[in-house]
């Protein structure tokens, strides 16, 4: 059963086209804005409308919303690579292998950590939904290093806010294009899903706020190692602000890294790893700190540029 949705144009969505102002409203993609408006879905104003129509400000708009997918259920399978760094009555670390990803998701078919963690006996926190259980944060499934995942409903509570509240230290290695100047700094700058709503994401005027401080630990002839600390934990933070300041993390085409550079360093994925993770415990209150070393083909990039 569809979602009916009746609601006026914001003010500051005045002559936007309609497919780009029913994205910026109901956090869909240009495309799939596209298809609700050509399949009918959508009336401006009581009338049928083109996705390239401008809008005015006040205009009613009445949309049909599909309903959501059903999300994948989570299903016992080993994971490859996997390496369960630490694990307590309360909480799971783990060292993320490339192509992975955290929970099962819509159009993943790979693997999961937490299918992972459950082909491995361990027992998760079952709060929030079923798909996500014991989840408190990610990493993108090209991007290595350490999760902390909870066991146990306290410890799932007490690391949901602890990330809310920014009390855990993120830290993570990654290689740039080029040499950042200043060569120590902060980039604090909004971010929100990319205006072509192909997927990506960008620094964009309104979006959340976002705080990344870098500092540079070795530099290249072509580019920098750095080490990153997260304030926020935006999807894509650290490779949508290196990429803002021209600097993108080696080997991430998605934000425009230069693939001849990335081939010569045989890097096949974005050059970032999660490299250490910090934070109280959740049941213990200690604090507790775990370390990851690189990937072998992180590894091999470095080797390789030293050699230049």
């Amino acid at each position: 059963m569809s979602d009916h949705r009746s609601l006026p144009v914001p003010d500051g969505l005045e002559g936007d086209r309609l497919d780009a102002a029913i994205a910026r409203m109901f956090g869909f993609s240009r495309t799939r804005a596209a298809e609700l408006i050509a399949e009918g879905n959508v009336l401006v104003d009581g009338g049928a409308a083109a996705k390239s129509d401008r809008v005015q400000a006040g205009s009613w708009l009445d949309v049909a919303l599909p309903p959501p997918p059903s999300a994948p259920v989570p299903r016992a399978e080993a994971v490859p690579g996997m390496r369960i760094v630490h694990e307590d009555a309360d909480i799971v670390v783990v060292d993320k292998p490339v192509g992975v990803v955290a929970h099962p998701t819509l159009g993943w078919t790979g693997p999961s950590i937490l299918e992972g963690l459950l082909a491995s006996g361990v027992q998760l926190a079952t709060s929030g939904a079923a798909e996500r259980q014991g989840i408190v944060h990610r990493l993108d499934a090209n991007t290595t290093g350490l999760m902390v995942v909870a066991k146990s409903e306290t410890a799932y509570s007490v690391l949901k806010r602890a990330f809310k509240e920014r009390t855990v230290d993120k830290y993570y290695n990654t290689l740039v294009q080029g040499h950042p100047d200043p060569l120590r700094g902060t980039i604090d700058a909004p971010i929100d899903r990319h205006p072509a709503g192909d997927g990506r994401w960008a620094v964009v005027a309104g979006g959340r706020p976002s705080v990344t401080h870098y500092d540079t630990i070795e530099a290249f002839r072509a580019a920098s190692l750095l080490e990153v600390k997260l304030e926020t934990g935006r999807t894509h933070q650290i490779r949508v602000h290196m990429s803002a300041t021209r600097h993108p993390c080696v080997g991430d085409h998605l934000y425009g890294a230069d693939p001849t550079l990335a081939e010569r360093l045989g890097v096949r994925r974005q050059w970032l790893h999660a490299v250490r993770l910090a934070f109280d415990h959740p049941t213990e209150h200690r604090p507790v700190s775990f370390e990851s070393p690189y990937p072998d083909d992180l590894e091999q990039a470095l080797a390789a540029l030293r050699e230049d």
